[in-house]
């Protein structure tokens, strides 16, 4: 039975970066990569043990070092990217970042043959066949296992925000979805997945966690896919909610405010700060709201009233003394540049404005 522990939760603030990336042929069109870039090559030492595959072929996953702290995330992240974008050009491929790769269809492409996969596309069906999803996922280390659910029940009101700002995939099987995140719709058809429940403490969580693997729902905890939860292999609050990435620079950001929320909460809990008491059904909303519309959500505040995306980035930027957001808000988002490039200069020039 694979699960984690409370031993885990040792370190308060240490970091990790995973982000999803396409592989795309030299024409940018996604194309089966991680037989010859995972199980065929080479890989440079800084992605060695760091660089795995996805549900599909065409989908690879990296992951940063273990950081000490957010001041060494710009980095990490760039090298980590760059790294990969070299070694497969050495491979005659290319690297393409979003939340969805506007060519992709999910029919015509191969899904991987490692046994974890075979075995949940066996059991999900559908909604796992069509998953081309690709995401960003930010772990923060908590040294208190009891924190780290706390943390994570809190942290849910944000997650729609860190959604909205990055919304990047309006594009899905060829068509325009009308949604700024596709990837978030289509990904939360998969059991386990989408907005969490609050836990009482660790112990609820992991009797949770024990029980789904003990009765056969999942194979292992890495298989609970919801948008934030407590990591209990790697002592971490892990937030899963943000699209994949074009731009470095919009990871950063993420990276920067994901880190100050879980430092922020960790410290309220430490000061005996009760908990919010928000319906989950207000949560959903929000999510809904974020997928969307992206940039233009507004959300429902667990007070009562309504809030525009704007007024939390700048609330946000100026709680926590994080300025990444502020830029990511006032930029074009994702899925409104790949809308503008589709509409002005077609689909090939898509392609090459999703690949990094």
């Amino acid at each position: 039975m694979v699960t984690g522990s409370r031993d885990a939760f040792t370190e308060l603030g240490t970091l990790g970066v995973e982000e999803e990336f396409f592989v795309v042929d030299e024409s940018g069109v996604p194309t089966a990569g991680s037989d010859q870039l995972v199980y065929d090559g080479d890989p440079p030492e800084l992605l060695d043990g760091r660089l795995d595959h996805e549900l599909f072929k065409f989908v690879v996953e990296t992951q940063t070092p273990r950081l000490d702290g957010i001041g060494e995330a710009g980095n990490a992240i760039r090298d980590v990217r760059e790294a990969l974008v070299e070694y497969a050009e050495s491979h005659g491929l290319g690297i393409a970042g979003a939340g969805l790769h506007p060519g992709a269809r999910w029919r015509e492409h191969e899904h991987a043959e490692k046994p974890r996969y075979r075995s949940q596309l066996e059991r999900i069906q559908y909604p796992q066949h069509r998953n081309t999803t690709a995401g960003l996922h930010v772990h923060v280390g908590v040294d208190d296992p009891d924190k780290a659910v706390w943390v994570a029940n809190e942290i849910r009101w944000y997650l729609p925000v860190l959604l909205a700002l990055s919304a990047n995939s309006p594009f899905w099987n060829g068509f325009d979805t009308g949604l700024a995140s596709a990837r978030a719709k289509i990904f939360e058809t998969l059991p386990n997945t989408g907005m969490p429940t609050a836990f009482e403490d660790y112990d609820a969580f992991e009797d949770y966690e024990e029980r789904m693997v003990s009765q056969g729902s999942i194979e292992d905890r890495g298989e609970l896919w919801f948008d934030v939860r407590p990591h209990s292999g790697h002592g971490t609050v892990e937030i899963r909610a943000p699209d994949g990435q074009h731009d470095p620079a919009v990871v950063e950001a993420f990276v920067e405010y994901t880190h100050a929320l879980v430092v922020d909460f960790a410290e309220r809990y430490e000061d005996g700060e009760p908990g919010t008491d928000v319906r989950r059904e207000i949560l959903d909303e929000n999510k809904w709201r974020a997928l969307r519309r992206g940039h233009d959500a507004s959300f429902l505040e667990p007070a009562g009233g309504v809030v525009e995306l704007g007024e939390v980035v700048e609330r946000e930027a100026e709680r926590l003394g994080v300025s990444g957001i502020r830029d990511v808000y006032a930029r074009e988002s994702g899925a409104a540049r790949q809308r503008r490039i589709r509409k002005e200069e077609g689909v090939r020039a898509l392609y090459d404005g999703v690949r990094i």
